[in-house]
């Protein structure tokens, strides 16, 4: 098989593999649908409540992707600015780790009260878990510039500006994409953190208000069911990052080229 017909058929024939185990597992030891349902039951809760669970599936995104956009400006200008001065960055870097250290779980209360708008503050904890993925990435790739180039620009009197842009930016593109494919996931978990701790419901209920409900329902096989849609999520997610990835290095970088040739 071609390469990137294995990408596909292996994961896809593993997870075949470990859905038939835990069919069997529970099957074999008659587990009851409130302790572990079976993915038969899983998928059969997905069909039948797949309007409550779609349209939370559309906040839960919406919410993910407004807050990875914001990182991703956020964190690219940040990191320009680093590279610009190096003094910048080492005032400024200290705090951009604390960011990264600090649990969500203790900011999100004092951003839903501080923002009143439950959108904005969940979207504002999901970009503050994304951030430094990006900032940490980028400002790596910029610096990453071969010495010799380097010497080059600096020989022919370029200017700050076209080394930046002509030099450092596509330097950094592998690492950048780097970051995209780390940062899409953790705007996802930020996401569903933000929502547990927002706790919203009705019209603007996103999928962790679902797996709450059910959890105080007992109704574990929606629970699951929703567990399955925030885990297809961030597979999509991640998916779309290398084939972005894809579109902008597979015809000159040697990661794309030589991931291609194996």
């Amino acid at each position: 098989m071609q390469p990137r017909v294995q990408r596909v058929v292996y994961p896809v024939l593993v997870g075949v593999v470990l859905l038939g185990l835990w069919q069997g597992m529970v099957t074999a030891m008659e587990l009851p649908p409130y302790l572990v349902p079976s993915p038969v039951l899983m998928f059969q809760t997905l069909i039948t409540e797949w309007g409550p669970l779609s349209a939370s599936l559309w906040v839960t995104v919406k919410i993910t992707l407004l807050a990875f956009v914001s990182a991703t400006v956020l964190g690219v200008l940040i990191a320009f600015l680093f590279v610009q001065s190096k003094a910048v960055e080492t005032a400024l870097f200290p705090y951009a780790v604390l960011l990264q250290v600090t649990p969500i779980v203790a900011v999100a209360p004092l951003i839903i009260i501080w923002v009143r708008d439950p959108t904005a503050s969940m979207v504002i904890c999901a970009s503050l878990v994304a951030l430094f993925p990006i900032i940490s990435n980028t400002t790596l790739g910029l610096r990453s510039v071969e010495p010799d180039l380097q010497s080059y620009f600096q020989l022919n009197r370029a200017s700050r500006l076209q080394t930046l842009w002509r030099l450092r930016v596509p330097s950094a593109l592998p690492y950048f994409f780097g970051g995209l494919r780390i940062s899409s996931g953790l705007a996802l978990i930020g996401a569903v953190v933000a929502e547990f701790v927002a706790g919203t419901g009705g019209a603007g209920a996103g999928l962790a208000y679902q797996i709450l409900q059910a959890g105080f329902q007992l109704d574990i096989p929606q629970m699951f069911a929703a567990l399955l849609l925030i885990s297809l999520t961030g597979v999509a997610l991640f998916v779309a990052m290398a084939w972005l990835s894809k579109l902008a290095l597979g015809g000159w970088h040697a990661s794309e080229l030589s991931h291609d040739r194996t």
